[in-house]
C-alpha cells in the first residue's frame, strides 16, 4: 500500500534533514548509481541540465526550466531547499508534484533502499537529499519529462544529481560556503563545482572570481570541454529595479532591452538585482546551446520565459496596505548573497529606513552576513526558524557583536514579524533575510493572515 504524503514526508525528515549530522564519508555516487539501477535507471529517460554554483543556482534554473516549458518542451525542475512545502522542489511543466504522487514515488524508491541494505548492496540507507533526487527522477520518468533542469544540492562532484548525464553543465557564481564539506578557500569549492563538468561536454558560465576561474578553464583544458561564456547576455549597465505598470500590480522587475539570436527582445524579469543579470545571462546562454541540440527554441520564446518565470522570496515585495509596510523577502543566506541584497536595496530603496528581520542557520557565516546587513537597518530583530540548523538568538547576537546594532529578539517569525510592523512608520521598509527558511516561515505568515503578495510570486 501506498504510504500517505505526511507519512511519506514525516518519514523522510526523519533521516536527517539536508546537511544536519551526515558526515561527508556518505557523499558517494556508486550509493546513488546502486538505487537508480534498482528504479530502472529513471535519469536516463530524459534529457537533462545541471547546474552548480554557491549563488545564484535556483535562479538560473527556474529561468531555464521557464524558457524550455514557453518553447513547448515538457520540462522538470528538481531545485532545493524549499520554501514551505517539500512538494516545491519537484516540478513538471511548472506545477509541483501532487502528494498522492509524491507518496507513491517515496514508497517505491524507499522499498528499493530497503532491498539494497537488506542485500548488502549499500552500506546504509539512502540519505534525505538521496531519496529525494532518485524521487526526482523516477517522477520526471512516469511524467513523461523531456528535459530536466536539476540544481545541484551542494558542491557538484560527488551531489546526489552528478549521475546524470547532461546535455550542459552551467555553473554560476562561486563563493565560499559549506567549508565543511567543500573546503576553505575559492580554489578548492570551485573544484567541487567543476566536477559536473563533463569530458567533451558543454559549460555555460561567466568570468567571476579569479580562483574560481582558473579552476574552471583548467577543468575545461584537461577534460576537453567546450566553455560557452554568456557575458554577451548581460547588459554593460544595471537597469535596477522598478515597478513596471501591466504586469502585476506595482511589481518590481527588471526589464531591458536585449539582442538574442538576431533578434531585439525585451527582457523583463521578477528576479531583482545586478546579481540577477548575471543568472539571466546564463540561461539565456544556456537555452540558445539547447536550440542547437534538438530542442527548438526561439527569441521569442526566451522573452516569454523570463517574462513568466516564477521564483518566489528572491528580493520579492510584499505590497503594503492600511495595516502593514512594504516588505522584501530575500533568501541571502551567506555573505556574496548579503552583498548582492545590499546592492538590491541600494538601488530600490536607497533613502528608506529599514527594519531588518534576520535568522539564519548555524553553519553559516554569521558574523560576515551581519556586518553587511545589520548597519543599513534603524532596527534589526533576530529570530530563527524552526529547524534544528537555526542559529540560537543568542549566536546571531554575538555573531553581530562588532557591528554595535541594538538587537531586538523574536522568538518565532510571524513574532518578528508583528515586531517589525511595530517598528515600521511612515516610509518604512521591512527586509527578512538571512535564511531560506525564514523567508519560507514568513511567507506562509503573511499568505495566511491574507496579505497581498506580489512581484515574483505573481509572476507566472
Amino acid at each position: 500500500m501506498s504510504s500517505t504524503y505526511h507519512d511519506a514526508v514525516d518519514r523522510l525528515y526523519a533521516l536527517g534533514h539536508e546537511l544536519a549530522n551526515t558526515p561527508s564519508e556518505r557523499f558517494n555516487l556508486a550509493h546513488m548509481r546502486a538505487i537508480l539501477r534498482e528504479l530502472e535507471n529513471p535519469e536516463r529517460r530524459f534529457a537533462s541540465v545541471l547546474i552548480a554554483g554557491t549563488n545564484g543556482k535556483g535562479s538560473t534554473a527556474a529561468s531555464l526550466a521557464s524558457i524550455l516549458r514557453a518553447a513547448g518542451n515538457r520540462t522538470g525542475l528538481y531545485t532545493s531547499p524549499h520554501l514551505s512545502r517539500v512538494n516545491e522542489r519537484i516540478r513538471s511543466n511548472g506545477e509541483e508534484i501532487s502528494e498522492e504522487s509524491f507518496g507513491c514515488i517515496y514508497e517505491r524508491v524507499e522499498w528499493a533502499a530497503r532491498r539494497l541494505v537488506e542485500a548488502g548492496e549499500l552500506p546504509w540507507h539512502p540519505s534525505f537529499f538521496e531519496v529525494l533526487t532518485a524521487m526526482a527522477f523516477d517522477y520526471f520518468a512516469s511524467a513523461g519529462v523531456e528535459i530536466a533542469v536539476l540544481e545541484v544540492g551542494m558542491g557538484g562532484r560527488l551531489d546526489a544529481t552528478n549521475v546524470v548525464e547532461p546535455l550542459i553543465s552551467i555553473i554560476t557564481d562561486i563563493a565560499l560556503d559549506h567549508q565543511r564539506f567543500l573546503g576553505d578557500t575559492i580554489t578548492q569549492i570551485a573544484r567541487e563545482k567543476a566536477g559536473i563538468i563533463r569530458p567533451g561536454g558543454i559549460v555555460v558560465t561567466l568570468p567571476q572570481h579569479p580562483e574560481a576561474n582558473d579552476v574552471l578553464a583548467a577543468t575545461v583544458a584537461e577534460r576537453g570541454a567546450h566553455a560557452v561564456s554568456a557575458v554577451a547576455y548581460v547588459p554593460p549597465v544595471s537597469p535596477g529595479a522598478k515597478e513596471i505598470p501591466g504586469i502585476a500590480p506595482n511589481a518590481v522587475r527588471t526589464a531591458y532591452p536585449l539582442r538574442v539570436m538576431n533578434e531585439e527582445i525585451v527582457v523583463d524579469s521578477p528576479l531583482v538585482g545586478r546579481h540577477q543579470l548575471r543568472n539571466v545571462a546564463l540561461a539565456i546562454a544556456a537555452a540558445e546551446v539547447l536550440n542547437k541540440s534538438g530542442f527548438s527554441v526561439t527569441a521569442h520564446d526566451i522573452e516569454r520565459g523570463i517574462r513568466e518565470t516564477h521564483w518566489p522570496g528572491r528580493f520579492q515585495r510584499i505590497s503594503p496596505d492600511a495595516d502593514s509596510p512594504e516588505m522584501i523577502l530575500d533568501v541571502a543566506h551567506n555573505p556574496a548573497g548579503a552583498w548582492a541584497l545590499r546592492a538590491a536595496l541600494s538601488e530600490y530603496a536607497a533613502d528608506r529606513p529599514l527594519v531588518l528581520v534576520f535568522g539564519v542557520m548555524r553553519d553559516k557565516a554569521i558574523r560576515e552576513i551581519t556586518e553587511i546587513l545589520f548597519p543599513l537597518a534603524e532596527h534589526v530583530i533576530a529570530t530563527h526558524a524552526n529547524n534544528p540548523r537555526s542559529a540560537s538568538i543568542e549566536e546571531i547576537r554575538a555573531g553581530a557583536a562588532r557591528t554595535g546594532t541594538e538587537v531586538h529578539t523574536a522568538p518565532t517569525v510571524p513574532g518578528a514579524l508583528e515586531m517589525a510592523r511595530h517598528y515600521a512608520r511612515n516610509n518604512f521598509l521591512i527586509v527578512v533575510t538571512g535564511s531560506i527558511y525564514v523567508v519560507g516561515e514568513a511567507l506562509s505568515a503573511i499568505e495566511s493572515s491574507s496579505d497581498r503578495v506580489i512581484g515574483s510570486l505573481e509572476a507566472r
